[in-house]
């Protein structure tokens, strides 16, 4: 697969994890993260996977917006970053939040296809 090509297929599989943290997709979440996956949130607390998924079959983590202010991808060999601005509202754990993250995804791709193997997301002032 040529450059433009994988850059395509990241950018795909960014809309597609937006998609389903959007829609609490459990199965479409566990075919997009890694075995490995760490996810460091705004708070500096982290989660694997398995609680990851676990959160959002749940529905302790509920994200009814997601919307993507900008979006960069870059691609490097078989590795991919993305790094998205984006608006949230849903529930955590029982309480309504709404913030406005900046993530940062490492990607690999592998067997034809990109998975998350680690994210952070940072919260960002809203300008408004």
């Amino acid at each position: 697969m040529d450059q433009v090509a994988l850059e395509a297929a990241l950018h795909d599989a960014e809309q597609r994890l937006q998609a389903a943290v959007r829609s609490g997709d459990a199965v479409a979440l566990d075919l997009l993260l890694d075995d490995r996956a760490v996810y460091t949130g705004p708070d500096g607390s982290t989660m694997t996977k398995e609680e990851d998924l676990a959160a959002h079959r749940s529905r302790t983590l509920a994200v009814e917006i997601f919307e993507q202010q900008e979006l960069h991808v870059t691609v490097v060999d078989s590795t991919g970053v993305t790094r998205v601005l984006a608006g949230l509202e849903g529930t955590a754990g029982g309480h309504p939040f709404t913030a406005r993250l900046r993530y940062t995804r490492t990607w690999i791709h592998a067997d034809g296809s990109w998975r998350v193997l680690a994210a952070h997301a940072s919260a960002v002032p809203d300008h408004r």
